[in-house]
């Protein structure tokens, strides 16, 4: 049993995506910050001195001076500003990946179609375009060798 967990827990695939989960974590807490320290101050700045983190609406009717005091006061509040904040930080890794994943599909090779055996052949009698399958022309009912000529030639 200790050799089949061996065996799972250290997969290539496995490794990569404890190495991808744990810099996925480390990206989100910069775009956290990115938003929070450097796009929502300006954003508040221009909307009269707001933070957003301090936005909220008390459910219990009362009036609370500051978010703080609610929680204090154990209010139920609906915390929209940190939504906004947070919605930013999803709009923001997301466009990111958008970005690297279409730069990441350019540099891969594509593949190169693989030819297909033609569709037709010529009659060797007549010389019309017959299905490439065909044992007798359809239009002059000669017999034809099996099999499709190459790219069309006559046989």
């Amino acid at each position: 049993m200790l050799k089949e967990f061996k065996d799972f827990a250290f997969k290539g695939n496995m490794v990569d995506l404890a190495v991808g989960v744990i810099i996925g974590g480390a990206f989100g807490k910069v775009i956290t910050s990115i938003v929070n320290d450097v796009i929502m101050p300006p954003i508040g700045l221009l909307l009269g001195r707001v933070n957003f983190n301090e936005l909220f609406i008390s459910l219990n009717g009362k009036h609370y001076d500051s978010l703080a005091l609610s929680v204090e006061d154990k209010a139920p509040v609906l915390k929209y500003g940190a939504f906004i904040s947070t919605f930013l930080d999803f709009l923001i890794v997301a466009a990111v990946i958008f970005i690297v994943v279409k730069q990441l599909s350019k540099f891969r090779k594509k593949e190169e179609p693989k030819e297909k055996a033609p569709a037709t052949k010529s009659c060797p009698h007549c010389l019309s375009d017959i299905p490439a399958q065909a044992t007798r022309c359809k239009y002059c009912t000669s017999e034809l060798s099996s099999g499709p000529s190459v790219s069309g030639s006559i046989q």
